[in-house]
């Protein structure tokens, strides 16, 4: 009794401590329809109903089964963009499970296309023309809440009602964050989103890491914003005096929530308007389905979870490598739960079970579950990370490579290639998975690492939008690097100081050198007459 008293206090006590706001009036704009983005968004705007704010959304998905109350006003973008076509059409594929052939030009060629065409479809809905064009913006909103992925038109929302905008970014750091928040991300030792390599990179990845860095920062500059720059220009020029470019509307951000927490990402310079967040869409475990819950809880030699997400789905898996899992799977002691988009697949072996959706986090919450097979996805490896289970990953595109590679290098997942899983790789590694304890031992450890916080996820994000929003934008957690000229940035004018003056020194000396020679020679001819 004494215990729950004393906690009590500190609670009360911690309460009282922190910084009151009044409920505020937030738009938030979560525009693209990425169904597993949605997990951190959901999440967020749950916490911020809860905290008391009126939150205004223009939403790719309805929030309308959370039941978040008056308090909450959705202006839902219809029908849902099918981007995926249009990346299949760009590049001929038939099924994602292809994307493991593209390159890292092709990722950004894709992330292009998305998000040109996410935005376009959702500014011409005729919810978000009426906010474009309403009259009256005094006072409407207290700040603006957007997604960090592509959709950078909307920050011209800001402008149109003088408010301070905080991001909140799914796939958490991104190397051309650094311009948008005024530092330097060193690519010696910060690998690309989209490479497959660590922190630990030999010389030749960081050549390669400097190129697609580089690479990527450029294409920014010269090809993707003069695009996005057009579509802000087609939509917001009739109501702003002035539309302002993507690239001066970034350096506007106040603070950047990052889906990423120590120690899932590589250590690296930052600043305090970006902030860790990652984990914040995981919840307490929920009782799972009868029919679930008996089969895993018979598993007595464990159990196996298979998924890939919502984006890249089993049911396209070429028929020879569906063959080839199955055989796998029933000729092994454990159970297989199987997220499958399509039940009626035919006979199955009896230790497998398939459904087309799974309650992911609850199931790899049950003590039965052994490994985790994945596609890498950012969300999927932090739930796996919090429950401590193990990871067989098959990454397909941009950062689940990284997030993978991450996992391999920590000591509790083992990667492959999907074109290159074989019967015996796929048993060789689900049985090192099961039987080598040291998996087991790093995700545990990993885990407690990933759940040591000050503050919960969900809260700490809260937090800093209320921060933002007391202190006006909060303009003194800007970087200065932000106003200065690149070749300032970058000390390029200070290193051609230094150069001209060696140079100039060395040129005076070269003089003098020359000088003293004549001399002597002029000394030693009158020595001779």
């Amino acid at each position: 009794m004494k215990l729950q008293a004393l906690s009590l206090i500190l609670l009360c006590s911690a309460m009282v401590a922190l910084p009151q706001v009044r409920p505020a009036k937030i738009l938030a704009v979560y525009a693209f329809p990425g169904k597993s983005h949605f997990m951190m968004h959901t999440a967020l705007i749950r916490e911020l109903i809860e905290s008391g704010h009126q939150v205004t959304m223009i939403a790719a998905f309805s929030l309308a089964s959370q039941q978040l109350g008056s308090n909450y006003t959705e202006l839902l973008i219809e029908p849902v963009y099918d981007f995926w076509h249009d990346v299949k059409l760009n590049f001929g594929v038939q099924h994602l499970f292809d994307l493991t052939r593209m390159k890292n030009y092709d990722f950004l060629k894709m992330l292009e296309i998305i998000g040109l065409k996410t935005t376009e479809h959702a500014l011409r809905q005729p919810h978000v023309q009426a906010l474009i064009h309403a009259s009256q913006t005094e006072g409407v909103f207290d700040l603006l809440l957007a997604e960090q992925f592509y959709q950078e038109a909307f920050l011209a929302l800001a402008h149109k009602y003088k408010i301070p905008i905080v991001t909140t970014s799914t796939l958490g750091y991104e190397n051309h964050m650094s311009q948008m928040m005024g530092l330097i991300t060193p690519w010696s030792f910060v690998p690309h989103g989209f490479m497959p390599f660590t922190d630990r990179m030999s010389f030749m990845e960081r050549v390669r890491n400097t190129y697609v860095s580089l690479y990527e920062d450029l294409d920014r500059l010269f090809n993707y914003f003069p695009k996005m720059d057009a579509i802000t220009e087609q939509y917001f020029g009739s109501v702003l005096a002035e539309v302002p470019k993507v690239r001066h509307m970034e350096t506007q951000i106040s603070v950047m929530l990052l889906n990423s927490h120590a120690p899932l990402t590589t250590a690296r310079p930052t600043v305090d308007a970006m902030v860790p967040v990652g984990g914040m869409h995981i919840y307490p475990p929920k009782p799972l389905p009868t029919d679930m819950q008996s089969f895993l809880d018979a598993a007595t030699d464990g159990a196996i979870y298979f998924s890939l997400g919502n984006n890249v789905q089993s049911k396209e898996m070429p028929a020879h490598m569906l063959q080839l899992f199955l055989k796998v799977f029933g000729s092994m002691k454990q159970r297989v739960l199987w997220k499958f988009e399509d039940e009626s697949i035919g006979q199955l072996p009896p230790n497998v079970m398939i459904r087309k959706w799974l309650p992911q986090a609850d199931i790899l919450a049950h003590p039965n579950i052994k490994v985790f097979i994945t596609h890498g996805g950012l969300f999927g490896t932090q739930e796996g990370v919090h429950y401590a289970v193990p990871m067989l990953g098959i990454p397909f595109y941009c950062d689940q490579h990284l997030n993978m590679n991450k996992a391999v290098l920590g000591g509790y997942a083992i990667s492959l290639h999907f074109q290159s899983i074989t019967e015996q790789l796929l048993r060789h590694s689900l049985l090192q998975l099961i039987h080598n304890a040291s998996y087991a031992e790093n995700v545990q450890r990993v885990s407690r690492i990933f759940r040591d916080r000050p503050l919960p996820p969900r809260r700490s994000a809260v937090f800093w939008i209320e921060y933002v929003i007391r202190h006006k934008g909060a303009p003194h957690m800007r970087s200065a690097g932000l106003d200065l000229k690149w070749y300032q940035f970058y000390l390029l004018d200070v290193i051609s100081f230094v150069a001209a003056v060696g140079l100039a020194l060395l040129l005076l000396l070269l003089l003098a050198l020359r000088l003293l020679r004549g001399s002597g020679k002029k000394h030693s001819k009158s020595k001779s007459h």
